[in-house]
């Protein structure tokens, strides 16, 4: 089984094109129809069932007790809803898990950028030690011991077998398919008045305006896909984006998250500091709270009580439309 909406959508679209090009929205606030692929790796409907299937599996950890839903779960806007991500032998680790809802539009992706693409990204936690701590030469024969799956990789990827790249192509498959869908907020954009409330509407205006959120979370996704120190209190000191580029202005920043859906994916932050919208809206309203190598952009707003209601709002109109997902059959040995 695959999530219904995007196999509809993607089957009307692979019959027209096999490029990576992207029809852009006439508002930039609405979603293009469809997210972009790498020309190794345009989507298919093997290439994405196979995709799911593994994307479900435990036997891709280390454990074969996570997998790659564990923490990215559809009916937690594809988080965990927990403060900070809990990966092998139950161990706390020090981020928040971001949704992947969207990933696919974005230029790079973890909360440090230090992945380029999807498919890299789909590597990264089976062999992180502290999350799914999976062996990919084990995983590699493992896969390749289950006839199902030895046989939908040849259809997936003909002449190229289980490895550790279709593997990582396949995964990548399936997340392109988790698309925001279609929120108040857009149906407004399109022109029904009556779609999102007085006080989102205000909220928009304050989110564009006054509270200088487009500064960082712009277009459809609402993110410029940088990173930025927000002035977030963290204990443990985490470096960010620094780790991956020394620069002193990338010490303590972190990837500017897709507010699509936002309602549904807290905890927020990089470390999970807050558990609700409106105490992230308190936070940049103060202008955040650590001092060194703040960004520039943060700044005290100054909002009124009613002026944070209307941006909480605003947020709230972004939620799209549950997507049912159905969880695959997988291949036994």
């Amino acid at each position: 089984m695959v999530i219904k909406n995007a196999i509809l959508g993607l089957s009307a679209v692979l019959a027209l094109t096999t490029t990576a090009v992207v029809a852009v929205s006439p508002d930039p606030y609405l979603r293009p129809p469809l997210a972009p692929a790498p020309p190794d790796n345009q989507p298919t409907q093997a290439r994405i069932a196979l995709g799911q299937k593994l994307f479900f599996d435990p036997r891709l950890s280390g454990s074969n007790w996570i997998s790659c839903a564990t923490c990215h779960n559809p009916g937690l806007g594809w988080t965990d809803g927990l403060p900070t991500a809990i990966g092998h032998n139950m161990k706390v680790l020090d981020r928040n898990t971001p949704t992947i809802l969207n990933a696919a539009f974005s230029h790079t992706q973890m909360w440090d950028g230090r992945f380029a693409s999807l498919e890299e990204q789909a590597l990264g936690p089976l062999q992180a030690e502290g999350e799914m701590n999976q062996n990919l030469d084990e995983l590699v024969n493992e896969l390749s011991k289950i006839e199902g799956y030895r046989s939908e990789f040849a259809v997936a990827y003909p002449d190229e077998g289980v490895s550790k790249k279709t593997i990582a192509k396949a995964i990548a498959s399936f997340e392109r398919t988790i698309l925001c869908t279609e929120s108040a907020f857009d149906r407004w954009r399109k022109g029904d008045q009556n779609a999102v409330s007085a006080s989102a509407k205000r909220g928009f205006e304050l989110f564009e305006n006054k509270a200088n959120c487009t500064a960082c979370h712009q277009g459809f996704n609402f993110t410029d896909d940088g990173f930025h120190n927000i002035g977030i209190k963290d204990a443990k000191q985490d470096p960010g984006r620094f780790a991956v580029r020394k620069v002193a202005i990338n010490t303590g920043a972190f990837k500017t998250p897709s507010l699509r859906d936002v309602a549904l994916t807290g905890p927020y932050m990089h470390n999970g500091i807050y558990r609700t919208l409106e105490e992230v809206v308190e936070h940049y309203d103060r202008g955040g709270d650590a001092a060194e190598h703040l960004d520039p952009n943060m700044k005290a707003l100054g909002l009124t009580a009613d002026e944070k209601t209307d941006l909480v709002a605003f947020l709230e109109s972004l939620t799209g439309a549950p997507v049912v997902v159905a969880l695959p059959q997988l291949p036994q040995r």
